[in-house]
């Protein structure tokens, strides 16, 4: 069996992935962690066959992460990018996996890592492939799919904020007004929460309510609650607390991959 370490700062994505994994029989989960920082130290004293990796965290992104590992394992990339930006760098010791991620997807990786570890990747091949699918990032603007914005206004008078999307965890509605959420305060948008629906990434936003369209990546935990309904729970300081309504959780939860 070959061993694993799973990176993802999404808790449950890293709890539904390690399952995946022991479910095949093929793999021994020795690690996992939410924090980039762990990881590094926890895979520095343990080695492994084989990394599966998330591109977009805070504070570390995967690619730094891994130029900081010595050696280097192989690695699987568990990603919301579009294919588009990846399939062509689907070489080497680079493979990809898109959120979320399907048995059928991650047996053919497992496929393709075992085939790898016969043969040993040249470190040269490794570096090459690995510095096309940063350039191919870069190209597609790094958005997680062509054609949905990274960024948003914010206009107060005459003065234009700028936001990262990144960084709203949240748009809601309330006294006729939309506002982005963020760690620092809440901004007012020139939108509707339909609107916001339609204009940004389905595999970064998702409409828990008819007021609050939600940042997936700021989810830390599904809580159940009365009525049928359940909480989110998000990963900002407040320990933001959102009700997702009936009709939306099991959206939700596909979206989630739980």
């Amino acid at each position: 069996m070959m061993s694993a370490f799973v990176v993802d700062d999404e808790p449950l994505a890293v709890k539904r992935l390690t399952r995946m994994l022991r479910e095949t029989g093929r793999v021994n989960v020795t690690g996992s962690s939410t924090d980039p920082v762990d990881a590094l130290a926890a895979l520095s004293d343990h080695p492994v066959d084989v990394l599966f990796l998330d591109i977009q965290m805070p504070g570390m992104n995967g690619f730094e992460m891994l130029g900081m590992l010595e050696p280097q394992p192989l690695v699987v990339f568990t990603t919301a990018y579009d294919a588009y930006a990846l399939r062509a760098f689907a070489v080497n010791s680079i493979d990809y996996l898109l959120k979320p991620i399907e048995e059928r997807h991650l047996a053919r990786a497992l496929d393709k890592i075992e085939r790898l570890r016969a043969g040993a990747a040249a470190p040269a091949e490794w570096s090459k492939a690995l510095e096309q699918l940063r350039t191919a990032l870069r190209q597609g603007g790094g958005a997680a799919e062509s054609g949905y914005p990274e960024r948003i206004a914010s206009r107060l008078g005459e003065r234009t904020h700028i936001l990262e999307l990144a960084k709203v965890s949240h748009f809601f509605a309330h006294d006729k007004l939309t506002y982005a959420a963020t760690e620092a305060k809440n901004y007012v948008v020139d939108h509707t929460i339909s609107d916001l629906e339609q204009k940004l990434s389905p595999r970064q936003f998702c409409r828990i309510h008819r007021s609050t369209l939600l940042n997936l990546a700021w989810v830390r935990e599904v809580d159940a609650w009365f009525g049928g309904r359940v909480l989110a729970r998000l990963k900002d300081a407040k320990g933001t607390e959102l009700q997702v309504a009936r009709d939306r959780v099991q959206e939700l939860k596909k979206r989630l991959g739980i």
